[in-house]
């Protein structure tokens, strides 16, 4: 049944009713004087104490779906010595706050407060009350904060109750903080704006939208703060049509000029990878503050436009806004993405000389920076140096070493992880097998995947099971990892499985597999162009070439088109991007007179070009004319033409594999200009020094 008491009404529940002022019992037969109603967990049932019952036989439910607390009766004898009931439970719903008999017996307890509510009002709380309100968020608090404002006439009291149910909410209880509020009679926009902020600001993005529907549902007033939770909470959940809606509706009440909303509205189009509508967001907020700007950097940077990011980070240094921890983060990350070292350096350098802290985020930011930028003894210096490490700074710098082709490192690294740092995830397993797969460690790779079910309890993705397939195609094990397939992977293998296998039968010069494994991809994904170039590969390095030339009329017929490779290079926090042929660079005269001669120093020296790779129909020149101007050679040529005597390494990023025959050029180039050449292409690094690079072939 419903219940309100007021403090003139404290008594003992009697199967839910309300029983006079006083009891005359107890354990030992003293009278109890006052009752206070105290919250902790348990479930209800029956009880029995030792001298009479408590409750009458029967339990008190709503019916309509409401949530049940736990509380305990806490008798209060006038000293110290306190007797307390254990769990009572108490059922909220709309219908009101109903009681059902408690479990348990009574039980003597000295180090219980005597908290008296004779001393409230309901408009002049007692300062035990406001102190266990501003307790925090501890659920056996606030349960008792609960007891308490009911056996004391405060259930009505919507400051007791929006504050009772925020800290609800920071516990983790947003059911219970919905009741509380929902079964008020008059409930205010301040209420479910508090219930709305307090949810999204706790990691409970659902509850947020649902407080957020509570209030449009009750037609009451919105306030600029509410809008900005629940976009966030959207933007958690990334739930672009929810806060689309929101964002209509907030330009419907008038909001839409805020520079909060706006701000909150642009995260959530950011995380979403709606780069448009979240960059005229930006543009029309006229005070930007630095959660604005980190929100642009991070925005394209995870969506794959590292470059764009970077701009905006430039935008922001123009316009003298004061950039923070997250700012550097998110920048960090760009760079790593754009192989941006120079930049990367920059903010490093900003970093030191402000004396920030170096927490766990910037730390592995800084780590992952220099690892995918090819510096990966700065990226262990800084690893080393970080005070604290989380899962996501192991994981950066064991797939560092794996990236540059340090398997055995990676695998060191792992074990120390093991030994002393936080439990591996999926991703850390991820990193580690492709290090053993790049490194050809076998053996070590076997042993990571089963560590990973065996130990850990992880179950493998199609990532863990593309890496071990890769891992066994890359060492010439094609039987074993058909075998892998066989045995191992649930169900049928999707594209990304038969990818490795068809890169392994190209790698391996095994076109039998490779022409079905080809052609099965095919099927998989017709429209996939890359499919059809990897069959048009393995055909033409069998010398079918009518075969080949079957593929290319149906890649015509169906309008697919190959990607088209680039290759970038920084100079001077420049970035240079290079095609294949092309010409539009200004100083493309000197850059392909350049090419020109070092080629010619390098076939003094020994090269040959690999044309295996190029269409059999071309004539022998013809086909050393088509490999001579690829994009990695143009970067290349042009980073070592514009920094002639010096030592420092040149960087190229590749955006697809480097071809067989580059690999080799870059070889020479790296002898005959005593110059380091480090390329990261779409796999791993490559670090070509004396004629020779770091991946000993094995790529």
């Amino acid at each position: 049944m419903a219940f309100d008491p007021t403090p003139a009404e404290r008594g003992v529940y009697h199967g839910g009713r309300l029983k006079g002022a006083e009891c005359t019992w107890d354990a030992k037969g003293s009278r109890v004087d006052n009752v206070v109603v105290l919250a902790s967990r348990g479930v209800g049932a029956s009880c029995r104490c030792p001298t009479m019952p408590l409750c009458r036989p029967e339990t008190c439910s709503s019916g309509n779906g409401g949530e049940s607390t736990f509380l305990n009766l806490l008798f209060i004898k006038g000293g110290r010595e306190t007797m307390f009931i254990k769990s009572a439970s108490v059922s909220m719903s709309n219908e009101g706050t109903t009681y059902s008999r408690p479990k348990g017996n009574i039980q003597f307890l000295n180090s219980v407060p005597s908290f008296q509510p004779s001393g409230m009002d309901s408009h002049h709380p007692s300062p035990e009350y406001s102190s266990l309100l501003l307790a925090g968020p501890r659920a056996g608090a606030l349960k008792q904060a609960h007891a308490r404002i009911i056996v004391t006439g405060h259930s009505r009291s919507l400051p007791f109750i929006t504050k009772l149910a925020t800290l609800a909410v920071a516990a983790g209880a947003a059911p219970y903080a919905h009741l509380l509020a929902t079964s008020h009679p008059a409930p205010d926009s301040f209420l479910f704006s508090s219930l709305t902020r307090a949810a999204a600001h706790h990691g409970l993005p659902v509850a947020a939208i649902a407080f957020y529907r509570s209030l449009l549902s009750a037609a009451l007033p919105f306030s600029s703060f509410t809008f900005t939770a629940v976009a966030k909470a959207c933007a958690d959940l990334s739930a672009i049509r929810t806060g689309t809606a929101i964002h209509a509706h907030s330009i419907v009440l008038g909001f839409g000029s805020d520079r909060f909303v706006l701000t909150s509205l642009l995260v959530l189009y950011s995380k979403c990878g709606q780069l448009g509508v979240a960059r005229k967001l930006f543009d029309a907020i006229r005070d930007r503050g630095v959660v604005a700007w980190n929100a642009m950097i991070s925005g394209y940077e995870q969506n794959g436009l590292a470059e764009r990011g970077i701009e905006v980070y430039r935008e922001m240094q123009a316009a003298k806004a004061v950039p923070d921890s997250m700012t550097f983060v998110a920048t960090l990350s760009a760079c790593a993405q754009a192989g941006a070292l120079d930049l990367g350096r920059e903010v490093e350098k900003r970093i030191v000389s402000e004396r920030m802290d170096i927490s766990v985020f910037l730390g592995s930011a800084l780590v992952n920076m220099y690892a995918r930028c090819g510096v990966v003894d700065k990226a262990r210096r800084w690893f080393d140096a970080l005070q604290e490490r989380n899962v996501v700074t192991w994981t950066s710098m064991i797939a560092g070493y794996g990236m540059h082709g340090h398997g055995h490192e990676a695998i060191k690294l792992f074990h120390l992880m093991r030994r002393e740092g936080p439990p591996p995830n999926h991703v850390t397993f991820v990193a580690v097998l492709s290090a053993c797969a790049h490194a050809g460690l076998v053996m070590e790779g076997r042993d990571a995947f089963d560590c990973m079910k065996r130990i850990y309890g992880l179950v493998p993705r199609v990532e863990h099971y593309c890496s071990m397939v890769d891992m066994f195609g890359r060492a010439g094990l094609l039987d074993e990892a058909m075998q892998f397939i066989s045995d191992y992977m649930p169900g049928e293998p999707g594209p990304e499985v038969w990818t490795a296998v068809l890169g392994a039968c190209k790698m391996h010069k095994n076109f039998i597999l490779g022409v079905e494994v080809a052609e099965r991809l095919i099927a998989l994904e017709p429209e996939n162009p890359s499919y059809h170039v990897l069959l048009s590969n393995i055909y033409a390095l069998s010398g079918k070439m009518h075969h080949v030339e079957k593929v290319r009329n149906t890649m015509i017929k169906r309008r697919l088109k190959k990607q088209i490779g680039f290759s970038l290079i920084e100079l001077g926090g420049t970035s240079h991007l290079f095609r294949m042929g092309e010409k539009s660079h200004p100083q493309t005269t000197e850059i392909y007179q350049y090419l020109e001669e070092l080629i010619h120093r390098i076939s003094a020296a020994g090269y040959m070009p690999e044309t295996e790779s190029v269409l059999h129909e071309l004539e022998e020149e013809e086909r050393e004319g088509a490999l001579r101007y690829h994009s990695e050679k143009l970067a290349v040529a042009y980073g070592l033409m514009m920094s002639v005597g010096s030592t420092t390494p040149i960087r190229v990023i590749k955006n697809l594999r480097i071809c067989g025959d580059c690999h080799l050029a870059i070889k020479f180039m790296s002898a005959v200009e005593n110059r380091e050449i480090v390329v990261r292409d779409k796999h791993r690094f490559h670090h070509f020094k004396d004629g020779k690079c770091s991946c000993l072939e094995y790529w």
